[in-house]
């Protein structure tokens, strides 16, 4: 298992956590992730686009002109694709983008994303960013600078973690995510990963600690056992 430290919103480390192996620490499957990525991000377009037909131009109703003795090519339509203003051959129509991707797939490479980055020491917990009952988006950035100094920063957080939430929503190069809606794309878009305790223990399944002084079955406390 791979440990790492956690740390309190001083930045002080508390404590440690043991990640399993059998999420953290899995061979990396790149066209996995590749395919579970394409497929993210395939199902994100809206498929709205859409061009008009010759048939679905306003206007063109009448023959520009009479078909002999001009001179020139025959015409039926202002509105053909020849002219400007004209319909469009082949334009694209509204469709579904989706692909179909099995949760085992996903499974996977999310825990080889999540390896990747553990590996790299690009993966960090703490206790919370913010002591206390409010808000507060300075004393979050100040926690969060004694964490990582890179420039996109994936934020998991639990699911009733709003104190945290509201403090870091509006900082532009954070990221934030509830831990059961962690997925492969936000993990290898984000240079570090940094878990609160509360939301680790959650995406692993564990018990919520109940108070400061409560921890989970996998965590080991300073001069403890």
């Amino acid at each position: 298992m791979t440990t790492v430290d956690v740390l309190n919103s001083e930045g002080t480390k508390t404590g440690s956590v043991e990640l399993p192996a059998d999420i953290f620490d899995v061979q990396a499957n790149m066209p996995l992730m590749h395919q579970v990525v394409v497929a993210q991000l395939a199902a994100a377009r809206q498929g709205t686009h859409k061009t008009k037909t010759r048939g679905e131009v306003a206007g063109g109703g009448k023959k520009p002109y009479k078909q002999k003795g001009t001179g020139r090519a025959r015409q039926g339509s202002i509105r053909a694709p020849q002219f400007a203003g004209g319909g469009v051959v082949h334009g694209p129509v509204p469709r579904d983008y989706s692909q179909r991707t099995p949760k085992k797939m996903k499974a996977a490479a999310l825990r080889g994303a999540l390896s990747d980055r553990a590996r790299a020491g690009q993966l960090h917990v703490v206790e919370a960013f913010v002591s206390g009952e409010k808000p507060s988006t300075k004393a979050a950035l100040a926690t969060l600078a004694k964490l990582t100094t890179a420039r996109r920063v994936l934020v998991v957080l639990s699911s009733t973690d709003e104190l945290n939430w509201v403090s870091l929503r509006n900082e532009p190069r954070v990221h934030l995510i509830e831990a059961g809606q962690l997925n492969t794309y936000d993990v290898l878009v984000a240079d570090d990963v940094v878990f609160t305790k509360g939301a680790l223990d959650e995406f692993l399944g564990l018990p919520t600690e109940v108070g400061p002084a409560a921890g989970s079955a996998e965590t080991t406390e300073e001069g403890g056992k």
